[in-house]
């Protein structure tokens, strides 16, 4: 017998099959959903590309069974706020802060949850907790100045 349940994922209701329940999050919001923002980096949950939100907290999707994720909320790189986004997109353009711009969306994403009260303030804080996402082009000088761009903003 096929049993299903759900989750939600940019506040849509989401079927997940259940052969989808041992299967990454990340390849469920890929390959089912097809919202290819999320990139997978490592596969490893080191790299932090595959950021998102699960119950308005990050995580590495990547390390996330979907039979864990159902019945609860996952916020992608596309279900951000567009104000958001604006936002951080001007002020990576300002701090210099992308060039290929593969770990960009695990970074918006944390920027997102940082700069609305996911945790303490503080650019001593921001750096360590985007430790978590790599970026091997920009370095993080420049990623933590947009983050404490956003604070400011928020």
């Amino acid at each position: 017998m096929t049993e299903s349940s759900s989750l939600t994922v940019n506040g849509d209701a989401r079927e997940v099959p259940d052969a989808w329940r041992g299967r990454r999050l990340l390849d469920f919001v890929r390959d089912e959903l097809g919202l290819v923002g999320t990139k997978e980096g490592c596969g490893e949950g080191d790299c932090g590309a595959c950021t998102v939100l699960l119950d308005g907290d990050p995580v590495c999707s990547c390390l996330v069974l979907c039979g864990v994720a159902t019945d609860r909320a996952v916020v992608t790189i596309e279900g951000l706020d567009p104000g958001h986004l604006e936002v951080f997109v001007g002020a990576c353009e300002t701090a210099g802060g992308v060039q290929c711009g593969f770990c960009t969306p695990g970074f918006a994403v944390m920027s997102w949850w940082l700069s609305h009260g996911g945790t303490e303030t503080g650019s001593e804080a921001d750096h360590k907790l985007l430790e978590g996402n790599i970026c091997r082009c920009t370095g993080y000088q420049q990623l933590a100045e947009v983050v404490a761009r956003l604070r400011t903003q928020s």
